[in-house]
């Protein structure tokens, strides 16, 4: 992964909420270029400044709804360059669902009631900027309710434990250390996802979000 000093546009109806993560995210070397308290606001600013990466929640005036949200898929369809991370005390799937739905990866969807430590946020930054996923666990749960499709159904338990795990962000070494089996057994568990998702070998890091796109896109809705 490529560490750098992320420039992001922060948008958060919250003023007190959304001042203290201005201090808090600048504190650990982000660049907090915009903030925005309306979805306008947010699409303004993003377009303007070109950040890395949007954290965006999904109620915001003047409904307090989906505004957000809809706010976000309206980013991702304009700048898909800019990464997408959604910060929201609420999962709505049916719009979690349309973010993900392009495959292309730089996409993140955390509550905010379970992000312990800030270096946990930014390093969810991170992975998103650079093009990677970063969903709560509640979110992959709530995603992969529904219909089923061919692809997925050929996983095995243990192969989808290993791919909802690289949904949420972990490594090889940390899935192997969270399901207590050796790395070489994760590593061959994630080539047989790669195998029957039908995703060649290029970027390995690439293969990894499109095969957790795959899976959410296909379990899901």
């Amino acid at each position: 992964m490529i560490n750098r000093n992320l420039r992001v546009v922060l948008a958060e109806d919250s003023v007190v909420l959304r001042d203290g993560m201005v201090e808090l995210l600048s504190a650990r070397g982000c660049e907090v270029v915009a903030t925005a308290g309306t979805a306008p606001e947010l699409l303004a600013a993003v377009v303007e400044h070109r950040p890395d990466v949007a954290v965006v929640d999904i109620r915001m005036p003047p409904t307090h709804t989906d505004e957000g949200i809809r706010a976000a898929v309206e980013v991702r369809a304009r700048t898909p360059e800019v990464g997408i991370l959604v910060f929201s005390q609420h999962v709505e799937t049916a719009w979690a669902s349309r973010l993900l739905a392009d495959g292309a990866g730089g996409i993140g969807y955390l509550l905010k009631e379970r992000v312990a430590r800030t270096s946990e946020f930014v390093d969810a930054l991170q992975r998103v900027a650079n093009g990677g996923t970063a969903l709560d666990p509640e979110v992959v749960t709530q995603l992969m309710r529904g219909g089923q499709h061919s692809r997925v159904d050929t996983l095995t338990p243990r192969e989808r434990e290993v791919l909802e795990l690289m949904a949420q962000g972990h490594s090889n070494r940390s899935i192997a250390a969270l399901l207590l089996v050796s790395e070489r057994a994760v590593e061959k568990h994630v080539a047989a996802v790669f195998t029957k998702f039908d995703l060649p070998a290029t970027g390995a890091d690439n293969r990894r979000v499109k095969a957790v796109l795959t899976y959410l896109a296909e379990s899901g809705s």
